[in-house]
């Protein structure tokens, strides 16, 4: 690839492939639909957002010589297993979220059971999408996919991470408590989605544990970028600002040896960094 790649096309061209997958892997609405389950699952799934997880799959996937199509079935699985937690994240009991991308939220939509519910449901779902890759992956790399999707969604990833920041509140003043919750609470699926966009392309466990920390490093950029976006953890800004940029400077060394497949690995870092500044010096950015 030149100097001249474009991620927005890049990005767009994926999120489609990755937006059809999702609509294919969810379950059917209509008939024979439990207390609106379905309806609930595709709602909370299909109302759009940055799919950035799936696209650093696919990412990954290319780095390493596979193809986006190879891994559509860890970019579906992946992102139910994020749109359950943001179910789950938004119910009353936790952050009592009414809206989300402009939309009621699950729970309001649908009601607090009911979105209880359609949270458990998205979370099984995902480990069944993940295996509609079964006659693509070797046998060895998809069970490896699960226990790597198992551990950074749980209690020592997404789920650990979301309890701690109940646990230590809004106003953190320590950066490395503020970095232990972003990399189990954001930096976790990030992980998940390195190592499962190698593992779908058949990479060895080396080149997996390489991209898995590709993958959390930039999670870890992602969440501090997102604080600076939203004016949260104002005393240690700097400190943040600064660590997105180290930590950016250590996913594209992990990324280097991997040359040209990996530019859209070096550009999303680069964009994450680049989407911190604006945000710091005022510029608010998607």
């Amino acid at each position: 690839m030149t100097k001249t790649f474009e991620l927005n096309a890049y990005l767009g061209e994926r999120r489609k492939l990755v937006d059809e997958a999702i609509v294919r892997a969810l379950p059917e609405a209509g008939a024979g639909d439990p207390g609106r389950l379905k309806e609930g699952m595709r709602y909370a799934v299909l109302q759009g957002g940055k799919r950035m997880r799936p696209l650093v799959i696919i990412a990954a996937c290319e780095a390493v010589g596979g193809a986006a199509e190879a891994a559509l079935p860890a970019c579906c699985a992946l992102e139910m297993v994020h749109a359950y937690s943001l179910v789950h994240d938004d119910l009353p009991a936790m952050d009592n979220d009414l809206e989300r991308r402009g939309q009621p939220t699950v729970h309001v939509a649908f009601g607090h059971a009911e979105a209880i519910l359609i949270g458990d449901a998205l979370l099984t779902c995902a480990f069944a999408a993940l295996m509609r890759g079964a006659d693509r992956v070797p046998p060895a790399n998809l069970v490896a996919a699960v226990r790597v999707l198992a551990h950074h969604a749980g209690v020592d990833g997404m789920v650990g991470g979301q309890a701690l920041d109940l646990a230590l509140g809004q106003d953190i003043r320590d950066l490395a408590a503020l970095e232990q919750v972003h990399a189990l609470k954001t930096g976790a699926l990030y992980a998940a989605a390195g190592a499962l966009g190698a593992l779908y392309a058949g990479a060895d466990a080396d080149t997996v544990r390489s991209l898995e920390s590709w993958g959390l490093k930039f999670g870890v950029a992602f969440q501090h970028a997102d604080d600076i976006l939203d004016d949260d953890q104002k005393a240690l800004r700097a400190q943040a600002l600064a660590r997105v940029d180290q930590l950016v400077g250590e996913c594209d060394a992990i990324a280097a040896p991997l040359g040209d497949k990996a530019e859209p690995l070096r550009a999303i870092s680069k964009w994450v960094r680049d989407r911190a500044h604006d945000a710091a010096a005022g510029v608010k950015a998607d």
